[in-house]
């Protein structure tokens, strides 16, 4: 058994925590990240999509992607089924796509430029960047499900990314203060 192996242990068992909730999430928040959108489609043709910026690059070879998902949210069946995701990296001056999907809506995609991608997921027109992904992996992870994609299909168009830093969108040239 290597290393990593035996130093595994049951991450989906709550910890007792002896700091404030929100003192660690504004702690989290110094992280400066990009923002992206999920979407994928259910059996049924209806399409889910969330803004989330747990993002992150696995693996070159094979091609793997990931993101995180509440255990609770409402679009998790459709995440958990889904054969296919599709993940958009936003530009700069696309913030108000960002908050339409993190807002609960009937139709988040209403008036939005989307096309059908792998497996049904609606791919969202003039990202930065935009993955097609088989939902290859999940994981329990605390309170949230981590999903691997493998990538299957990915597009690039230039431009500035849209960022998130302290509960609050920017770009990379700002400063605080």
């Amino acid at each position: 058994m290597s290393d990593l192996a035996s130093s595994e242990k049951d991450l989906s068992d709550p910890v007792e925590t002896e700091f404030d909730p929100r003192l660690l999430r504004d702690a989290l928040g110094s992280f400066a990240t990009g923002v992206t959108i999920i979407t994928a489609a259910g059996d049924n043709g209806l399409r889910v999509g969330l803004t989330a910026n747990s993002f992150s690059s696995v693996s070159l070879n094979p091609a793997l992607v990931s993101w995180s998902l509440a255990s609770h949210a409402p679009s998790m069946p459709v995440f958990q089924n889904c054969s296919h995701f599709s993940i958009h990296v936003l530009k700069r001056d696309q913030e108000e796509l960002a908050i339409r999907f993190s807002q609960s809506r009937d139709d988040k995609f209403d008036g939005v430029n989307v096309k059908e991608g792998l497996g049904g997921a609606p791919v969202l027109a003039e990202c930065l960047a935009s993955f097609q992904c088989r939902n290859a992996y999940r994981h329990a992870g605390g309170d949230h499900i981590i999903f691997l994609g493998a990538v299957e299909k990915f597009e690039v168009d230039g431009g500035a990314p849209l960022i998130f830093h302290r509960g609050k969108f920017g770009d990379l040239m700002q400063q605080e203060g």
